[in-house]
């Protein structure tokens, strides 16, 4: 493993990339110590440390933790992944959108400008409802503690430049270093987070929070969090492959083709992202709920109440709906990047069929029916993983359903309240590490593979050339 790694900074050009990502990581890293003027931090922590367990936890946990010290960077990268979310709505919906993203490169170029100009917006949108909130939280102490008429464009202004230097932070290491540089940026917002998680259970376990069972509590948690792992490798890894023959032709004097070949098709070929959409949809409304409306938080009111307090997660309502949300977008994050049509056009332009099927339109419906199932399979995988976790830690309140509530009462208040665990041991935070780091690992080893070194897993062999020395 050690001379695995030791390759890495044998090539000069990979070694650069990790050495510019971890660079642009550590610039990330460095604005989480640069708060916004104006502040009680004290008050702040106190807050966040009361709201730990709600959709505060979910949305600090993708902010990487600047959120709770509201850092230049407390936004995060989330309005970058909505901005995207929005114009990826677009290009199937608006058909002038869809032509433009067809023209190649150029129309990719204009659609990521717009959508850079989209994410300005909406950080602007989302820090206004921040400085708003603040401003009208009543903690017994002020929470801001200067004016609110210079408070309110300062923080609005701190909060979106640093929004648009982490999107560029994040484009800049998808470019020019190794992974997806906005999924890289929440992992390393997650991971930096681990230790205050684990500074939590330690806590917990050394005040004893489950009595008696604290001991077996802590067994299992850490058990399951191994499982867990586990089984989203073995998710990752698992693919479906349809078999391909390639007929034998004649180009020149040469005989081409006559050889068979597999088509593999993840199970969850969406990866994170259909979690991350769906979450970052979710904790948009948190961050309007504590705008003030005529005085009240708009959360407090008579109208916005009840919407507030049911989609809070652990409520019914809002498991169902990130239930939905997740199978919604990892069907619509597979239709963009993966096109059965185009395959099939392919496959029958060099001569290549599916055993049994005709090639053209049946080999495309043949590809659209495995990938629809295998779909389903990778976004029931996503639930499973994102809700049993929080079912155990956080739990969902099925006492607070409506005429069957009272069913519920009887069960121990483990499966209602969870075990108040932070979010870090959650099933989302592990995924979203897992999957990003199993992604990045993959770079790195098809980077030395293409250069004839050795990769990271023992099936990835060694590229040789014609002669061997």
């Amino acid at each position: 493993m050690f001379e695995k790694i030791a390759n890495i900074f044998r090539i000069p050009d990979l070694r650069k990339r990790v050495l510019f990502t971890l660079g642009l990581l550590a610039v990330y890293r460095l604005g989480a110590h640069i708060p916004t003027p104006g502040i009680n931090a004290d008050l702040l922590a106190q807050f966040f440390n009361q709201n730990s367990g709600s959709a505060l936890g979910l949305v600090d946990l993708f902010s990487g933790g600047n959120l709770r010290k509201l850092t230049v960077f407390a936004l995060g990268i989330m309005p970058y992944i909505t901005a995207s979310i929005i114009f990826q709505l677009l290009t199937v919906i608006y058909e002038p959108l869809a032509k433009l993203q067809k023209e190649g490169e150029l129309g990719r170029r204009k659609i990521t400008q717009w959508t850079r100009y989209v994410t300005v917006l909406l950080a602007i949108v989302q820090s206004t409802a921040i400085a708003g909130g603040l401003m009208g939280t009543q903690t017994g102490a002020p929470m801001v503690t200067i004016s609110h008429w210079l408070f309110g464009p300062l923080c609005v202004l701190t909060l979106t430049t640093g929004t648009a230097f982490i999107m560029w932070l994040g484009e800049q290491i998808t470019e020019r270093g190794i992974g997806n540089g906005m999924s890289l940026l929440i992992f390393t917002g997650i991971v930096v987070g681990l230790p205050r998680g684990i500074e939590d259970l330690y806590v917990k376990v050394r005040d004893g929070a489950w009595g008696a069972l604290t001991p077996l509590v802590v067994i299992l948690l850490v058990a399951g969090m191994v499982a867990v792992v586990a089984f989203i490798v073995f998710v990752e890894k698992s693919e479906r492959r349809i078999p391909v023959q390639y007929a034998k032709r004649i180009v020149g004097r040469k005989m081409m083709g006559g050889q068979s070949t597999h088509l593999p098709l993840k199970v969850n070929s969406g990866g994170v992202m259909p979690v991350i959409f769906a979450s970052s949809i979710l904790s948009v409304p948190l961050l309007f709920g504590g705008v003030n409306w005529f005085g009240t938080p708009l959360r407090d009111t008579s109208f916005f109440s009840p919407i507030f307090r049911n989609i809070a997660p652990g409520e019914p309502m809002y498991e169902l709906i990130f239930i939905i949300a997740i199978i919604f977008f990892a069907y619509f994050y597979i239709s963009i990047v993966f096109r059965p049509d185009d395959i099939a056009d392919n496959m029958r332009k060099y001569g290549g069929f599916i055993p049994g099927i005709r090639p053209g339109n049946r080999t495309r419906d043949f590809i659209n029916d495995v990938l629809t199932r295998i779909t389903l399979v990778g976004a029931v995988y996503l639930i499973i993983i994102s809700l049993v976790p929080t079912l155990l830690i956080s739990g969902i309140h099925f006492n607070h359903l409506w005429l069957v509530g009272s069913l519920f009462d009887r069960l121990p208040t483990v499966f209602t309240n969870g075990l108040g665990v932070n979010f870090y041991f959650g099933g989302t935070s592990l995924l979203i590490v897992v999957g990003v780091a199993m992604d990045t690992v993959q770079q790195i080893e098809s980077q030395l593979i293409m250069r004839h070194y050795d990769g990271f897993t023992p099936k990835s062999g060694r590229i040789r050339g014609r002669k061997s020395w």
